[in-house]
């Protein structure tokens, strides 16, 4: 696995992302030296839940987590909600996941990973109003700024973008020391 500067990193999002949930995400990514794709639905401009646009890269069907070394799913209330319900994203998390690359969500993109059943048995966070979904499916809900469990780490709100993005890196790199030892 390559360092987090040479690491390729597919965000997965659709209309009514929350904004700086993806864009702001994506922007730290970026300046650490990542390369992010983003993915959506159709190869359209998506909108934000603030008002803010991001131009797809590629839709879902165009990728596999074969093409990819992290996981990075956006919150908002209507996007995880519309993106569950669409059985290639649901099936693209379960490969994520089961291939032990880093997966990471923030706000209600916990969602995503209740629908793949990710969640059975870790410890996350996310926004209030869905912490009974996930203790629903399985997890141990804890109320802090950024939850790392295995190869998945989860997230609140806006305000813990920084943490987050420090999660993933931290976890990002972990897993490249330890496939090179």
């Amino acid at each position: 696995m390559p360092a987090i500067s040479e690491a390729k990193i597919l965000l997965i999002a659709t209309d009514g992302f929350e904004d700086s949930e993806l864009l702001e995400t994506r922007r730290l990514l970026d300046e650490k030296g990542a390369g992010t794709v983003l993915a959506s639905l159709e190869k359209k401009e998506i909108k934000g839940d603030k008002g803010d646009t991001a131009e797809p890269d590629c839709t879902v069907e165009e990728v596999g987590a074969a093409d990819f070394d992290a996981l990075v799913l956006p919150g908002g209330v209507q996007n995880p909600d519309k993106l569950r319900m669409n059985e290639r994203v649901v099936a693209l998390v379960r490969e994520f996941v089961a291939s032990g690359k880093p997966v990471a969500a923030i706000c209600h993109g916990p969602w995503l990973l209740v629908e793949a059943d990710a969640v059975r048995g870790r410890t996350v966070t996310s926004w209030p109003s869905i912490r009974t979904d996930l203790r629903n499916a399985g997890a141990e809900v804890v109320d802090r700024a950024a939850v790392t469990d295995g190869n998945i780490v989860t997230s609140r709100k806006p305000e813990d973008i920084p943490a987050f993005v420090e999660a993933v890196t931290a976890l990002y790199e972990k897993a490249d020391a330890l496939e090179e030892a």
